[in-house]
């Protein structure tokens, strides 16, 4: 255990006459260091023992596809902001548990795709509001992981909120690329 420096014997001496004690016992004192602290021992620069060689870079990790930065042009943008794209085909996950909806959509999108269908109507229902755990809810929260990790994600161009004519805040469309 190496001894205080007057400086630091000094500077602790200031934080523990700011404290408050929590017990009725005394406190300790602390003995200020008479000399500085010996020196310490110069450290070799070169490494003791066998060193290993250095590791090669690690290839850069990447990402995989996502639809969520994905853009669509400004005439795909405005049809879905107006309501006037037409899904080719529509998926109702009411009363579906997370097992059974996760197939569902994985079926769905391998059909559209065959299909060369390029919107899909996702019905998800309205995310409900409250403190977690929500009992309903649960496949809304999910849906956009699915699509970001299923076989199927380099396939989506996007993902974005449907018209209220089509659902509104309760389904979701899914844009795919062409073939």
């Amino acid at each position: 255990m190496r001894r205080l420096s007057n400086e630091e014997a000094d500077l602790w001496a200031k934080v523990v006459a700011t404290v408050r004690p929590l017990s009725r016992e005394p406190l300790v004192e602390f003995p200020k260091a008479d000399s500085p602290p010996p020196p310490l021992p110069a450290v070799s620069s070169k490494p003791k023992g066998r060193v290993p060689p250095p590791r090669p870079p690690a290839p850069p990790v990447r990402a995989p596809a996502t639809h969520r930065g994905a853009t669509l042009d400004g005439h795909w943008e405005r049809r879905l902001k107006s309501g006037s794209v037409e899904p080719e085909r529509v998926l109702d996950l009411h009363g579906h548990s997370l097992d059974s909806a996760w197939e569902a959509i994985d079926r769905t999108l391998e059909r559209a795709i065959e299909r060369g269908e390029r919107v899909i109507l996702l019905v998800t229902g309205h995310a409900r509001p409250g403190e977690p755990p929500v009992k309903r809810g649960k496949i809304r929260a999910a849906v956009h992981d699915w699509l970001a990790v299923s076989r199927h994600a380099d396939r989506i161009a996007a993902v974005r909120g449907a018209h209220r004519r089509h659902g509104g805040g309760g389904s979701l469309y899914l844009i795919l690329r062409r073939g």
